[in-house]
């Protein structure tokens, strides 16, 4: 018989553990605290928690446990669930109530099923158990089966629990009603505790979802952008966790939790969403001249037209009654000279590291030496304005104002996560996002931050971002470089305060570069870094 003083220290217990429930974020740690609070409040030997399918027409085993014969599976710590645990059907194949299984008749019919001993038990086929004892030689008795009902009155799953056991005496005994009403409150505390750990996980999961979506639409508008957005969150989680594990020197005391560690992850995954408001010309820019297309093949057909007016001037001229001999060779002279200078800009149109001086002054030479009639028979310059900056170009493929273009992304990304109602584990998203083109000098972008006031995790996302952009190989104005020329450039980064020393530091030491490498890049970028 229960006392007093056992029911008061149950229900003290039960109270805590409708606390500690609503706390738990695994669900499997969840499932298996469940099914073990049940148990230790009814002084059951084992038992079992199923969960609805999502079809609402099978109970699905969860966690499985008997202490008596050391079975545990399911849950965090037991042995993973095996296929011989078989879904129970709640209907038959003609669509009646599976009412002969104890648990399917308790999910159904939302009632509680408390049954003495198994053996003698009328209306359940107990068949299943009667063979399980024989093969283990455990004798199954007592069983109480409770619905978990959650707070819109559904049935989410089933608590079952097997063997009483007496507290004095040790023998197996029936539930008793105070068990049934405490294994009841239980399972209403926990059927709520996991729906909302279940809505919970699926806003976000559709918050996640809608994360892919931005980056699918960028990728589907640069499928350079989209390998950019995936590969940067996954070398900031390396370095991250590489810092997060240095017990000494200036990151000693720097620690983030898995909470921290996902909004770092969000972070990342966010720190270019802005770029979906970049045109794709831009963004795309493979060859100085390129727009909708690489307008090098319009200088060509110009080339085309100088030449054939330079065939034109030759003939004009023999029949003016010039030497023949000596106006071809001029003409051939002429050709050869259009035809180097044709190549020259087709060289320079590619774009590189850098552009000498007296380059950029052929350029400006072959615009004002050559003129070319249109097709409104005017003759012009043979270089626009336009294409004359591009072609002047100093660096990459980009003009002064395309950069600009460029670098307004991380401004669009800033207003665009500053706009969200961020959750409190969440506030931090936009921080280390928009931080990520600044440096440790204050001569970044877009705000001008120094070192000292950008948070750590900021800084390790700069430092990723720029190892990314330096290695990768999906890009159409350059090829990915090597590991050790990048390293060189990062190393030069570190010195120049562009970048934090401190972190590169642990970026070498910890070869962070080296498990980014062996995952992301080709093999033929892995060499030796000194």
């Amino acid at each position: 018989m229960d006392t007093m003083t056992d029911l008061f220290r149950r229900f003290e217990k039960l109270n805590r553990i409708g606390a500690s429930l609503s706390n738990e974020s695994n669900i499997d740690r969840l499932l298996e605290n469940i099914l073990v609070a049940a148990k230790t409040i009814t002084h059951a030997d084992g038992g079992t928690l199923y969960r609805v399918s999502e079809d609402q027409r099978s109970l699905r085993f969860e966690i499985v446990r008997t202490d008596s014969l050391k079975i545990a599976f399911g849950g965090a710590t037991g042995e993973p669930i095996s296929a011989k645990f078989n879904d129970l059907p709640l209907y038959r194949d003609n669509g009646e109530v599976n009412n002969s299984l104890v648990a399917a008749y308790s999910a159904v019919h939302a009632e509680t099923v408390n049954i003495a001993d198994a053996y003698v038990a009328e209306g359940f086929d107990f068949s299943g158990t009667r063979k399980f004892d024989q093969v283990t030689g455990y004798r199954s008795k007592s069983f109480l089966t409770v619905p978990m009902k959650n707070h819109d009155n559904e049935i989410i799953g089933v608590l079952q629990l097997i063997n009483a056991i007496d507290q004095t005496t040790g023998v197996v005994c029936e539930f008793s009603d105070a068990d049934q009403r405490l294994a009841e409150s239980l399972a209403s505390q926990a059927a709520v505790a996991l729906t909302n750990r279940f809505l919970v996980n699926q806003l976000q999961e559709l918050f996640e979802a809608f994360i892919t979506l931005i980056n699918l639409a960028n990728n589907e508008k640069s499928p350079y952008t989209g390998g950019h957005c995936q590969r940067v969150p996954s070398l900031t989680m390396m370095l991250a966790d590489a810092v997060n594990a240095t017990k000494d020197g200036v990151f000693a005391d720097f620690s983030m939790s898995e909470r921290d560690r996902y909004e770092l992850k969000i972070a990342g995954l966010l720190h270019d969403c802005g770029k979906v408001t970049t045109p794709v010309h831009v963004v795309d820019k493979a060859t100085k001249l390129q727009t909708i297309f690489d307008r090098i093949e319009l200088l060509d057909t110009r080339f085309e037209a100088v030449r054939r007016d330079a065939e034109l001037n030759m003939l004009r001229a023999v029949l003016e009654g010039v030497d023949r001999h000596a106006a071809e060779q001029r003409l051939q002279e002429r050709l050869c000279a259009i035809d180097l200078d044709r190549d020259f800009l087709r060289h320079v149109n590619v774009g590189g590291e850098s552009m000498k001086p007296e380059d950029q002054a052929r350029v400006l030479r072959i615009s004002q030496d050559y003129r070319w009639c249109n097709t409104a028979g005017m003759m012009v310059d043979f270089l626009t304005d336009d294409e004359l900056e591009n072609l002047t170009i100093r660096a990459g493929t980009l003009t002064q104002a395309e950069r600009e273009t460029i670098n307004y992304h991380i401004v669009a990304t800033i207003k665009m996560l500053e706009s969200l109602p961020w959750p409190k584990h969440l506030k931090r998203v936009s921080e280390y996002a928009g931080g990520h083109h600044e440096r440790m000098d204050g001569k970044g972008y877009p705000k001008g931050l120094k070192g000292e006031e950008m948070s750590v995790q900021a800084r390790i996302m700069g430092i990723a971002d720029i190892f990314e952009a330096l290695t990768a190989c999906d890009r159409p104005y350059k090829q990915g470089m090597k590991l050790s020329e990048a390293m060189r450039i990062l190393e030069n980064f570190s010195k120049n305060g562009h970048i934090d020393p401190d972190l590169f530091e642990v970026f070498v030491k910890q070869k962070v570069y080296r498990k980014y490498a062996e995952q992301y890049l080709n093999a033929s970028q892995i060499d030796e870094v000194s």
